[in-house]
């Protein structure tokens, strides 16, 4: 039978990364650490663990019980706290993937607020358009404007997503409000790269304006906000971009795309104390700013 002790140095490191790390995560000394992951693989039959230039990281063995040990580990931790009576610290890393500008605009204030209540859990924070593969441990939790379709994730919607179509006073003074009947005719647009055109709101901002040139194609809505707001041409922006800036907002002849916000967590580690601790809040913030994301 594997020793708990012994599964928590295969956790440890497959966290930390390295054998220094891990062993001043839980107090013990480097040499021991190596020397009782080799013994748990010994026992294991099989490497666990696999030594890379970015240190540590789980083989297919290793990654296939991580969960399962994670488990073991709130398990073990709720044993402690029933058999001392004591209620025990929540707190770890959690890895949240999700787009740049709904971090720093809707995410930052809420990680704000999980801190005061759990200083103990550490966010990792990673801002990529890609999707991450949570069942890889590439990220923990992901906030995503589609639905997630990776196996064995645990996903539910959590929110809607508002869109509008907004330009700056300067550029509607030069070139006027768009003719939506004469299909955007000598106006210019802001737009994603080709690979991301799929997006709901951009094949609508294309649909209404087909004729329209392209000004600029870049994959940060941060810069679609700074590109509309210098007078580049017009953009789609989620409300809670567009609305809070001096940008003007246009009136199209049809809505512009309300989209999805889902949480997803792999199905393995979502009733962790640090992980629904973190989804928990995720999804009471994004609910608390409704009427921002998604006005009327």
């Amino acid at each position: 039978m594997l020793d708990w002790d012994d599964l928590r140095i295969f956790l440890a490191i497959a966290r930390h990364g390295t054998l220094s790390a891990a062993a001043r995560a839980l107090g013990v000394h480097q040499p021991t650490m190596g020397r009782r992951l080799v013994a748990l693989e010994q026992r294991a039959g099989a490497r666990l663990l696999q030594k890379t230039p970015r240190g540590y990281t789980p083989t297919a063995a290793g990654e296939s019980i991580l969960g399962n040990v994670e488990r073991i580990e709130a398990e073990a931790l709720a044993v402690e706290r029933r058999i001392t009576g004591r209620d025990v610290r929540l707190e770890g890393t959690v890895r949240i993937t999700t787009v740049e500008s709904f971090a720093a605009e809707i995410v930052m204030p809420i990680l704000a607020g999980l801190r005061q209540r759990h200083p103990g859990i550490d966010i990792d924070l990673v801002v990529d358009v890609r999707n991450l593969n949570l069942t890889h441990r590439e990220a923990d939790v992901a906030l995503r404007m589609a639905r997630l379709e990776q196996a064995d994730l645990t996903v539910r919607r959590i929110g809607l997503l508002g869109f509008g179509l907004y330009a700056s006073p300067s550029y509607l003074d030069s070139r006027g409000v768009p003719a939506f009947d004469r299909s955007g005719e000598g106006h210019e647009l802001i737009l994603t790269q080709p690979e991301l055109m799929a997006g709901a709101e951009m094949a609508w901002l294309t649909a209404i304006l087909p004729r329209a040139a392209t000004a600029l194609r870049t994959n940060s809505r941060y810069n679609h906000r700074a590109a509309a707001l210098a007078g580049l041409g017009i953009a789609c922006l989620a409300r809670y971009l567009g609305d809070a800036g001096p940008l003007v907002k246009l009136d199209p002849p049809t809505p512009p795309p309300v989209r999805e916000l889902w949480l997803g967590v792999h199905t393995d580690i979502r009733h962790m104390p640090r992980i629904r601790a973190v989804t928990e809040a995720l999804a009471a913030g994004v609910k608390a700013r409704a009427d921002v994301l998604a006005p009327g």
